[in-house]
């Protein structure tokens, strides 16, 4: 028997990917009609589903972090639009609402990153391997 706390399950993973690939897409081909999506290059990272699959939580990065609070809010004014086709390409009881959200996992790897690279912490690193 299966643990509660595993995380997703496959069903929502799956459901997830399939609304992360159409609105790729739908943004691919310039299917919005707006003139910031069509001015910049938007990637959906991550989708995650409500266990009810009635919310889908989208996670977007725009090329080169660029004018990232206008792609929201461009994305968040065509809401409705983007609701209808994912709807309408994925067959679900429900159509799932969408909430569109800056990723900030890069920013997050980037800081790490750059912790790791300051020098002081890489000394503190390589102590360990010439302690042996």
């Amino acid at each position: 028997m299966a643990q509660q706390n595993e995380g997703p399950s496959v069903r929502l993973l799956r459901v997830g990917e399939q609304v992360r690939h159409v609105l790729s897409d739908i943004l691919q081909r310039g299917d919005v009609h707006d003139d910031v999506l069509t001015s910049h290059v938007v990637s959906i990272t991550e989708v995650r589903m409500s266990p009810d699959l009635r919310h889908a939580t989208v996670f977007v990065k725009s090329l080169l972090g660029q004018d990232e609070g206008a792609v929201i809010k461009a994305l968040r004014t065509n809401t409705a639009y983007l609701q209808r086709e994912v709807a309408t390409r994925i067959r679900l009881k429900y159509a799932a609402r969408l909430k569109f959200l800056a990723d900030e996992s890069f920013d997050e790897g980037s800081h790490i990153d750059r912790l790791l690279r300051d020098p002081k912490v890489a000394r503190d690193l390589e102590k360990p391997e010439e302690e042996e």
